[in-house]
């Protein structure tokens, strides 16, 4: 008799001997051209497809991106395995082993009551594991993240060791110190300087943002889908009406604007 866990053992093993058959003689060029580094960019992009299903709500399609993410490590592990350097055992035999090591109250008989708490153990636990190979509190980073991204997660960590703020109010005073220094950049007309001043003001930003519990990267990520929506509401309206938006005035694309945004609203 079957058990659950051999069925889902059973599909992840066939996925495993796809992939294998897919690289091997007779199999496909191109996924056995592949290698880590050609891999990088669809890996970037499957993951962001998966957040987009996300978004969107539609669970159907959601299913179908987190399978497209699932085939990233299983080609990476086939890839690796072909190699000698580890299998996919390995992988999720490492994954397991770490998950129950840095869940202690979980697995173990220490008592976390907060995720605050769990976040911070799960830093001590890493450093731990890591031992000297990290010097700094800022190591571990990577420095592919987008940039918003990269911001947020330095701040975290700084803050942990202590370098932080301690009141709201504090960084919304360094966000206007930071974008009254941008103004004078800008008044100057020094264009390396605007770029350094700019900057000191989305980090600024940023490290608001973390005060008050708003991920940067989605805040953003949602004004630029409420533009893209807006925008096309504009455009669409004026295409409707014969009209293209190069010859409309800046008062009337702003009067369809408005209406998009009471579209949204109601």
């Amino acid at each position: 008799m079957h058990t659950d866990n051999d069925r889902h053992q059973h599909r992840f093993e066939r996925l495993m001997e796809i992939m294998r058959r897919l690289r091997g003689p007779g199999g496909c060029p191109w996924d056995a051209e592949q290698s880590h580094e050609s891999l990088k960019r669809y890996l970037l992009e499957e993951a962001y497809e998966v957040i987009e299903a996300i978004d969107a709500g539609e669970p159907a399609h959601l299913k179908e991106e987190l399978g497209d993410l699932l085939l990233q490590p299983v080609f990476h592990a086939a890839i690796a395995e072909e190699r000698g350097d580890f299998t996919m055992d390995e992988v999720l035999d490492a994954i397991n082993e770490k998950l129950i090591r840095r869940h202690p109250h979980v697995f173990g008989e220490e008592v976390i009551e907060t995720s605050q708490a769990q976040v911070e153990n799960w830093e001590k636990i890493k450093k731990q594991e890591q031992g000297v190979l990290r010097k700094s509190a800022l190591s571990g980073i990577p420095p592919q993240l987008p940039a918003l991204m990269k911001a947020q997660k330095i701040t975290e960590k700084a803050a942990r060791v202590g370098f932080d703020w301690e009141h709201t109010d504090q960084v919304f005073a360094k966000v206007m110190e930071e974008l009254h220094e941008f103004e004078e950049a800008m008044l100057s007309g020094d264009q390396k300087e605007m770029e350094s001043e700019l900057g000191d003001l989305l980090f600024a930003i940023v490290n608001l943002g973390r005060f008050l519990a708003i991920d940067p990267e989605e805040a953003l990520s949602k004004t630029i889908r409420r533009f893209t929506t807006r925008f096309s509401h504009v455009e669409d309206t004026l295409h409707a009406r014969g009209q293209a938006m190069q010859s409309a005035t800046l008062a009337e694309m702003d009067v369809l604007w408005e209406e998009a945004k009471t579209m949204e609203r109601d």
